[in-house]
């Protein structure tokens, strides 16, 4: 008999895993344990596209509901995994249930950071990690004339723009230097603060939030900088924690993540762990890491399916984000560290540019705004397994240029 898999989890993750199983020629029992009542649905969306004023009612399902019965995956909804018993291949249910395994998968993604300030539990503040949070914060935002945005990564000034298209007023704190700073170059943040704040977006660095008060019927926000922000709502988005703590409890491997190796697999041989709940080794560099993206969940997935369909796989694919703010979609090929040199391509001014970082005189990531050529070609040039130099660039015209006549495998 094939083995029994259980993948406890149902976002982009664990979906795409159940999908790529089938579709590897996986026949065995599969169960897709979520607990969340809804159908699986796309995550991305939440910060952006869901709450502007003109949203469709529903949530974008990551598979049709008739998929998991056309493809005998067992969907288990509104359900949590309370234990693993890793002796017997057992994981028990909040529902009572019992379900045995072969082969057991954890991609219980993350959780938001909490605010943690004075007055971070005083009602009219919200995290978006969820549906429920998304359809709160549409219906909130409905009423809403003010806003205060905690926190300027992704999230952050996704939501921040998305309000500001809806005609509020928004104010976005943020504790460190610039916008995006664990994401993007010094370049790209300075563009996208001066983007912002052009679009009429009271963006705040280095301040941060000291306290939040009730006052008169509205929010009072006080910043580290000793200013007062008034608010209807605020929102916050200040990173998250990986949800390991089932993992932890069970005995496996933990730090920033659950510990998996190249081929995804823990600390124990018949549980594996993927999304942004694993930290894993770049294949680049060896180096650890943990990414919270849907590339990543999406590519681990097809991954560990070959993996577990007795193809042994390793995961190696490049990382690549986007991120819809306002009018300008940016969208990342690569790692990019502090000290990485800059080149720009094209006019910022236009709205339509590329960053290409260089990390030893070696191409290491590309930043592309409005640039969606550009982004495909740095995917492939990343991809190629040729060092792409200074001196190449240069030489080329383009990046499209450069991809075309650069040898891709196959």
């Amino acid at each position: 008999m094939e083995p029994r898999i259980v993948i406890i989890g149902a976002g982009h993750a664990g979906v795409q895993l159940a999908a790529s199983l089938r579709e590897a020629g996986h026949r065995g029992p599969l169960s897709l344990i979520t607990q969340e009542t809804e159908l699986p649905y796309q995550r991305p969306p939440l910060s952006k596209d869901y709450v502007a004023a003109d949203a469709a009612s529903g949530p974008l399902a990551l598979r049709p509901e008739s998929f998991y019965a056309e493809h005998d995956i067992d969907l288990i909804p509104g359900a949590r995994v309370e234990s693993i018993d890793r002796a017997a291949g057992i994981v028990t249910l909040s529902t009572g249930t019992q379900l045995s395994y072969d082969r057991l998968v954890i991609a219980t993604g993350a959780r938001n950071r909490p605010l943690g300030c004075a007055g971070s539990e005083l009602p009219g503040i919200y995290g978006l990690r969820t549906l429920d949070d998304a359809r709160t914060l549409q219906r909130r935002l409905a009423e809403a004339r003010r806003v205060v945005v905690i926190g300027a990564g992704f999230i952050g000034l996704e939501f921040a723009a998305a309000a500001r298209k809806r005609g509020l007023e928004v104010t976005v704190l943020e504790f460190a230097a610039r916008p995006l700073g664990r994401a993007a170059s010094e370049p790209l943040s300075v563009w996208f603060a001066a983007a912002h704040r052009g679009s009429g977006i009271n963006l705040r660095c280095n301040e941060g939030v000291e306290r939040i008060e009730a006052q008169d019927g509205h929010l009072q926000v006080l910043s580290t900088a000793g200013h007062g922000y008034e608010a209807d709502l605020v929102v916050y988005g200040i990173g998250v924690l990986p949800n390991t703590e089932l993992a932890a409890d069970s005995g496996l491997a933990c730090d920033n993540g659950i510990l998996v190796d190249a081929f995804l697999r823990s600390s124990d041989e018949r549980i594996y762990a993927l999304g942004d709940c694993a930290n894993f080794p770049l294949a680049a560099t060896s180096e650890r890491a943990r990414l919270e993206s849907v590339q990543n969940a999406n590519d681990q997935a097809r991954a560990l399916a070959l993996t577990l369909t007795g193809q042994p796989t390793e995961y190696r694919e490049l990382p690549w984000f986007w991120s819809v703010q306002g009018e300008h979609r940016l969208q990342i090929a690569g790692l990019s560290a502090p000290t990485d040199d800059a080149v720009l391509l094209g006019e910022p001014e236009t709205g339509k540019f590329s960053i290409a970082l260089f990390r030893g005189g070696v191409l290491a990531a590309v930043e592309s705004v409005n640039r969606p050529a550009d982004h495909i070609s740095a995917r492939k040039l990343l991809s190629s397994g040729t060092p792409i130099t200074t001196s190449m660039l240069e030489a080329s015209a383009s990046l499209k240029e450069l991809a075309r006549s650069t040898p891709i495998p196959a």
